[in-house]
């Protein structure tokens, strides 16, 4: 299921030990992702999983040592693949001499772009980050941290430049962007989803540059 996946990581050398055991990876990232999506964590077995992604049992423990690891080194590769996408936005608009807003603004539209292709990954995100029992807490911190840490650096530079008033909260600011993001795209996706992603960019651009009140 495209639409459920967590991306494909390149791999080096085809048909090498290396590459074979990524793919198998991959194929297990998103039959987990699809099954705890539908069926919660606590109820999808090691034995699903496996049957999903078409390997034996034994082949999710020979790649993870429990159904633990498997969902903590899901999140960090999602999220990992979330920051990656941020960073292309904010280097190829930097690239092209745009200015720290268009940054932000391109982050945002390629934070929607991630999860229209990942939604069953970003609806367990959200959902994980407000539980504070889980094993794979510490490295959720982390890994959202480092995805936030991308708008907080352009936030400062826009800052230093004179494009964002210099009484802005970075940190919370940086956090506000990410989950609205998260948060629009989401209800977007459950709610209104007969609007374009195009519909959804250009209404959080408004938000972002401060024209909603109607005054520019």
């Amino acid at each position: 299921m495209e639409s459920s996946s967590v991306g494909t990581a390149a791999t080096a050398g085809s048909g090498s030990g290396g590459g074979r055991r990524q793919a198998t990876r991959q194929k297990l990232y998103e039959a987990a992702v699809t099954l705890i999506a539908e069926q919660g964590f606590s109820a999808t077995t090691v034995e699903e999983i496996a049957e999903r992604a078409g390997v034996a049992k034994g082949t999710v423990y020979y790649n993870f040592a429990s159904k633990n690891e498997l969902f903590e080194e899901l999140l960090r590769h999602g999220v990992g693949l979330l920051t990656v996408s941020l960073r292309t936005a904010e280097q190829e608009t930097a690239a092209r001499g745009g200015s720290r807003v268009e940054a932000l603004d391109a982050m945002i539209r390629a934070g929607l772009v991630f999860i229209d292709r990942y939604p069953a990954f970003t609806q367990l995100y959200v959902a994980e980050l407000w539980r504070t029992n889980r094993t794979w807490q510490s490295t959720l911190m982390v890994v959202r941290q480092e995805a936030v840490a991308v708008v907080e650096t352009v936030l400062r530079e826009g800052v230093e430049r004179g494009e964002l008033s210099a009484e802005i909260d970075v940190p919370l600011t940086a956090a506000a962007l990410v989950g609205m993001v998260l948060v629009a795209a989401l209800d977007w996706q459950s709610f209104q989803s007969e609007r374009s992603l195009d519909d959804v960019h250009s209404a959080l651009s408004l938000l972002l540059r401060g024209r909603v009140s109607g005054t520019r």
